[in-house]
């Protein structure tokens, strides 16, 4: 049933020890623990999601410069969703009311059908399925494409790890990647660069007076083939997010410059994307969606 929470319905999972509740609007996370413990920084049912947490980022990540792309030699103008830096930031999917498809008590999938818009005129149906195991949270995420053209597309997630109850400061992070991505003032990317120092976070390293709004590529994986970041807490726990091969892009941020003052450095941001910021301008793992293809990724989450 529909409600008039900002979140709209809840959809509530459980297997043992973990539970997580899945919102209506975005189909996004808004709680995942592991017995009684945050894996990810939650908010309550009658609030609006503080600084975009556990939403799902479609069709696009992250900013686009001015709101503006050219696709198959026709300009497109977005609104502009960020106005101090004069982007378009995270898509279309996260303030929309999905649809439920399937619930049982370990998984629940949501859809939603994309109204084509002047700034988006491409008809695309999303597909997020959340399931609850042994090894923690897993989601996976198809869009299709139903429309006659093809379609500019790219996916994101944003998590926020929980830091149960202590400082950003007294955690330490571990991120599987060895490049970042340098921006500009306004967070949008001018290239790469080793990293190194305090921006190296291949073993892990204190987060103490570090602020983060960084993406990462060149990814390390394990013998699985994932992808990890981990926000250790002082007591030892880890909160984590992977990503699997479907994704090569982390985007990690500390939350020091989120509009949401109450909300800064609550939790860590730990965002598997497909693509770059700016990816409908400037290319960068953009997918060109075809009519009728699908494009499916996969990440999840845990406590370890």
């Amino acid at each position: 049933m529909t409600s008039n929470a900002p979140s709209g319905a809840q959809f509530r999972i459980s297997h043992g020890e973990h539970h997580a509740t899945i919102t209506e609007v975005g189909a996004g996370l808004r709680e995942y623990a592991v017995g009684g413990r945050d894996v990810v920084t939650s908010f309550g049912e009658d609030e609006i999601a503080p600084a975009f947490n556990g939403a799902v980022l479609l069709p696009w990540p992250n900013r686009l410069a001015d709101g503006r792309y050219t696709y198959d030699l026709v300009d497109y103008q977005l609104p502009i969703t960020e106005p101090e830096r004069a982007t378009a930031l995270h898509g279309l999917a996260c303030w929309e009311r999905w649809t439920l498809a399937a619930h049982d008590a370990a998984s629940v999938t949501l859809e939603l059908a994309l109204v084509p818009t002047p700034g988006y005129p491409f008809a695309l149906r999303f597909r997020v399925t959340y399931t609850l195991a042994d090894g923690g949270l897993q989601v996976r995420t198809t869009a299709t494409n139903e429309g006659i053209s093809g379609a500019p597309y790219g996916v994101g997630f944003h998590p926020w790890l929980s830091p149960a109850g202590a400082a950003l400061d007294d955690c330490t992070l571990r991120l599987d990647a060895k490049t970042r991505v340098t921006t500009d003032d306004r967070l949008l990317p001018t290239g790469t660069e080793p990293a190194t120092g305090d921006l190296d976070f291949r073993s892990p390293r204190s987060l103490r007076g570090i602020a983060l709004d960084d993406a990462y590529l060149d990814v390390l994986r394990d013998t699985d083939g994932l992808s990890w970041m981990q926000l250790a807490a002082p007591d030892g726990r880890i909160a984590a997010v992977w990503m699997d091969d479907s994704m090569d892009t982390w985007q990690v941020c500390t939350g020091d410059a989120v509009s949401n003052v109450a909300a800064r450095r609550t939790g860590l941001a730990a965002e598997p994307m497909n693509c770059l910021a700016n990816a409908f301008r400037t290319g960068d793992r953009l997918v060109d969606l075809r009519p009728n293809e699908t494009h499916t990724v996969t990440w999840g989450a845990t406590l370890l």
